[in-house]
């Protein structure tokens, strides 16, 4: 898929995704290792829309499955349709159970989850397996077989290997330590905050009317809350939710009044928005 980590680099950024050189490399080294690629770090850094963008350089669809506490095989491998199974049977009945069975267990009546989506056909797949963290720890022995023989056994049919295997991503938010088992399988990539810099050009690039001082004047105090002792400090996802509505309000520059009355965009507990209320000093950025 890639030639080299500026290769990734450059695709990356056709795409809109500005990577650091760390998120390049790992990238590069799970495409050309053929190694699933955990990314973990907070909350709206990237993670997710890192596997859109490498889905959309590859040319590839784009197979997720959204985890959740409950998630189960049915949710996430396959599962067979009932209803449809039921009419068969009464459909067919002169026939003996040995020649219904072989009918009902068939691909017809077959409902493929993300999981066996993935691994069948030739066209190429990105697989994302997006909140790990957030599915019962059960859901990772199914994970276990796919990302390590990317083969699932159905009983009814036998086992179903991959002819092409996609390039998958799982993401963690690390709300609970996944198993050692399931990390051995993959490469780990940790993406956090971006530097200044970095951060200046993705708003830069997402929000291309911005102005270059008030994006730059955006990325310092967005630096400065996450350096308070906040529930829950912005990501770079609120920083552009930020810069866009700063370009709504028609704002040149920050003053008090257009901070204070905005805060709601970038902080999300009423206790945060206080804090930073009180805190934040705009002479001082």
């Amino acid at each position: 898929m890639f030639t080299s980590v500026d290769d990734v680099s450059a695709r990356l950024a056709a795409t809109g995704y500005l990577a650091s050189p760390a998120v390049a490399t790992t990238v590069f080294l799970a495409d050309r290792l053929g190694k699933p690629l955990l990314v973990e770090g907070p909350a709206g850094v990237g993670k997710t829309e890192l596997a859109k963008a490498v889905a959309e350089v590859a040319g590839a669809r784009l197979v997720r499955l959204q985890c959740y506490e409950g998630v189960d095989e049915s949710r996430a491998l396959y599962e067979w349709n009932h209803a449809k199974q039921l009419l068969r049977i009464s459909a067919g009945r002169d026939e003996t159970w040995d020649e219904t069975r072989t009918d009902i267990f068939s691909e017809e009546f077959l409902l493929t989850r993300p999981l066996l989506t993935a691994i069948r056909g030739d066209d190429p797949k990105v697989l994302l397996i997006d909140e790990t963290d957030k599915a019962d720890i059960e859901v990772e022995g199914l994970l276990l077989e796919v990302l390590s023989d990317f083969q699932v056994t159905v009983p009814e049919l036998g086992t179903i290997t991959a002819t092409r295997r996609p390039f998958v991503v799982l993401t963690s938010n690390a709300s609970r330590e996944l198993s050692e088992a399931l990390r051995r399988r993959c490469l780990f990539l940790h993406i956090g905050f971006p530097d200044e810099e970095l951060e200046r050009r993705i708003v830069r690039l997402k929000v291309p009317g911005l102005d270059a001082a008030l994006a730059e004047s955006v990325v310092r105090v967005v630096g400065a809350l996450r350096a308070m002792d906040l529930r829950k400090v912005p990501s770079v996802a609120e920083t552009i939710d930020w810069a866009h509505t700063l370009l709504a309000l028609g704002a040149d520059t920050l003053d008090e009044t257009v901070v204070r009355d905005s805060l709601g965009v970038l902080l999300k507990h009423q206790d945060d928005v206080l804090k930073a209320a009180a805190k934040l000093d705009l002479d001082a950025v």
